[in-house]
């Protein structure tokens, strides 16, 4: 199983086939799990509906909006084309397959990283729950499960498996796992020791709270002398590690330390731009 696909959603994982393939048919008057997900879809899409697992007329009124504004037959019920346009920011990210002679692991991770944040991933129901959490952790949600690390493991599971190559790492729903298993690998680099002309882009940030403990994670899209910037999950406008979506920032490089996707990396990301 794998977390992108070629010709089928039977190539993906378990958890991940139950955010893209439709269950049933749901119309007014149903209710349960698959409801909720077309209701969630619905806010994803600026539909603003509650998130309740019951399709009652103001659900079936967001899904003939849907799909009045998608050209679609105007039913109010969820079929498969419906379901396909709903889902598509999802299908998107995991239908981009990297030829397996892609040059750069690092890189990878960060077509991998630009491509999620073109389909703006974001909470929807409350905090640390929806669609785009439960792709990132494995199918859980909830107020427990902080998404960075996640997110951070889930680009670089698609670039291995895209590439068919074994990760750097073998990744973790927690930053404090990621710090450990690339200090085991020597992949590793405290604050100190991090030189920005040799920061490659597509290495992951770890914020350090204390030493020893780190509370959020992300990619590094570009580096330059005084800070860098990044993709990254479950942060917002205010760069905090409880955020609600994926998005761009800029950092400095105070009580940041990094993780390397590979063993020897000399590629400047100063002069390697960031499109």
């Amino acid at each position: 199983m794998s977390t992108v696909y070629k010709t089928s959603t039977d190539e993906l994982h378990a958890w991940i086939r139950a955010e893209v393939e439709l269950a049933g048919r749901p119309a007014e008057g149903s209710s349960g799990a698959a409801v909720r997900r077309v209701q969630e879809w619905l806010n994803l899409h600026d539909r603003g509906v509650v998130v309740d697992g019951d399709f009652g007329t103001a659900t079936k009124q967001a899904v003939q909006d849907f799909q009045e504004a998608r050209s679609l037959p105007e039913t109010g019920a969820v079929d498969p084309e419906t379901w396909k346009d709903l889902v598509r920011p999802m299908t998107e990210v995991l239908v981009k397959r990297l030829d397996s002679s892609y040059p750069d692991f690092a890189l990878a991770i960060i077509e991998y990283a630009k491509a999620h944040l073109a389909s703006h991933p974001r909470e929807v129901g409350d905090r640390n729950r929806g669609p785009w959490v439960r792709l990132y952790m494995r199918g859980n949600q909830g107020n427990d499960w902080a998404w960075c690390a996640g997110f951070v493991t889930f680009l670089m599971t698609q670039a291995a498996d895209s590439m068919e190559v074994p990760p750097p790492i073998e990744g973790s729903c927690r930053c404090d796992d990621l710090a450990k298993q690339a200090i085991d690998a020597g992949l590793f680099v405290e604050e100190e020791d991090a030189d920005w002309e040799r920061l490659h882009k597509g290495n992951v940030f770890l914020i350090q709270r204390a030493p020893g403990d780190w509370n959020h994670t992300g990619v590094v899209l570009r580096a330059g002398p005084t800070a860098f910037t990044t993709v990254e999950g479950n942060t917002n406008d205010t760069g905090g590690h409880e955020g609600y979506e994926v998005c761009r920032r800029t950092r400095s490089y105070t009580s940041t330390d990094f993780i390397k996707m590979c063993k020897e990396q000399h590629i400047p990301t100063e002069h390697g731009g960031d499109n």
